[in-house]
């Protein structure tokens, strides 16, 4: 059992991200975190210092310089030693039908969501080839089933979904295990046009079988568990956190 891992995550700064690093800092876990706001990163990282013991280290970057992933990944080790996990929350939320979402939309989506997925999984495996680990990427509902307004980001995730079987596969023999979380809607600043909506917010409910849109620690929860070596014979995993959403109908 590991008593301090350390663990590396991309864009950290966000609903989803900032969530888990306060409950990774709160078991005393070493973070090395990036994000492109430095503003932002900065004020994460005075709280967690702050409110939790745990040994935080930041460092700025552009998830979708592939660069500037990999010097990321290289000083994560050279500063902590070794990596036992890593996870890329790098993403965004384009609701459009296709005939609608231009060229740049399309292209940003993919790479913001699948391109940053992949920079960071190649990385991360490159510095856990010796000593192996957990990578942990984000998926989504809308690659499990079909929702209206979703082509774009389905395509990405999709291929978020392609990307973490294969890459299990290629890596199991290293001991290094890849999965993705996949929840639907979050209350996070990414889905806040649609939270903020009454009549939205009213209509997603009424989508999930459980009755409530996902709370950040609902998939905080997931991906630390994910992350734990006690997790160790999971791999090629893409976990729905939908509600049930993706696979029953309430009533």
């Amino acid at each position: 059992m590991i008593d301090q891992p350390t663990y590396a995550i991309v864009g950290a700064t966000g609903g989803i991200g900032s969530e888990l690093c306060r409950t990774l800092a709160a078991t005393g876990a070493t973070l090395f975190l990036g994000a492109r706001h430095e503003s932002r990163l900065e004020h994460l990282i005075a709280e967690l210092r702050q409110d939790s013991p745990a040994v935080v280290h930041a460092f700025p970057l552009d998830a979708t310089n592939s660069e500037e992933v990999d010097l990321f990944f290289a000083k994560a080790v050279e500063t902590c030693g070794t990596l036992h996990g890593a996870v890329n929350l790098v993403g965004s939320l384009l609701l459009k039908p296709a005939h609608l979402t231009n060229d740049y939309e399309f292209g940003d989506t993919i790479m913001l969501n699948l391109n940053t997925a992949f920079y960071v999984l190649r990385a991360a495996a490159r510095m856990m080839q010796t000593t192996g680990g957990s990578i942990v990427l984000a998926s989504s509902v809308a690659s499990k089933i079909g929702l209206a307004n979703h082509e774009a980001i389905a395509a990405a995730k999709g291929g978020i979904n392609g990307l973490v079987m294969a890459a299990a596969a290629t890596y199991a023999s290293k001991h290094i295990r890849v999965n993705a979380v996949a929840p639907a809607l979050v209350r996070t600043p990414l889905a806040e046009k649609i939270t903020s909506n009454e009549l939205a917010l009213k209509a997603s409910t009424a989508m999930h079988p459980l009755g409530r849109i996902g709370e950040p620690t609902d998939v905080v929860a997931a991906i630390a568990w994910l992350l734990d070596p006690r997790t160790s014979w999971v791999t090629g995993q893409i976990l729905s956190l939908d509600g049930g959403m993706s696979s029953i109908r309430g009533k």
